[in-house]
C-alpha cells in the first residue's frame, strides 16, 4: 500500500479519510482519520483533531491525537492537544501541552 503524502507547500483544508499510511509535510486544517500510521513531518503544520493506528510527530499540531497503538513526539515536535493512546513517548527537544488518556 503507498502512502499518501501531503507535501510541503500543499495546504489542505477539510477532512481527510484514508486507509492507508499518511505521511504530512504541507498544512493541513479540518480533521484527520487515518486506519493505519499518520507521521507529522518536521516543518510540517496541522490544526487538526488527528486519529490513526499510530503517530509519529515532528511538526507542529494543534488539536486532539487519538491513537489505536502509540504516539510518538519526537525532538523537534510540537503538540499542543489532548493525546489518547495505549502509550506515548515524548523525546528530548519535543513540546507538549494537553492532557494524556491511556486508557483506550
Amino acid at each position: 500500500m503507498a502512502a499518501t503524502v501531503i507535501a510541503q507547500g500543499i495546504t489542505i483544508e477539510g477532512d481527510l479519510t484514508a486507509d492507508d499510511e499518511v505521511v504530512v509535510q504541507g498544512t493541513l486544517r479540518g480533521k484527520l482519520s487515518s486506519r493505519d500510521r499518520v507521521s507529522i513531518d518536521a516543518g510540517a503544520l496541522v490544526e487538526a483533531d488527528v486519529t490513526g493506528a499510530s503517530l509519529s510527530i515532528g511538526g507542529q499540531v494543534t488539536g486532539n491525537v487519538t491513537a489505536s497503538d502509540r504516539v510518538d513526539l519526537v525532538a523537534g515536535g510540537k503538540l499542543v492537544g489532548d493525546v489518547k493512546a495505549a502509550r506515548l513517548t515524548i523525546a528530548d527537544g519535543a513540546s507538549f501541552k494537553g492532557n494524556v488518556d491511556m486508557d483506550v
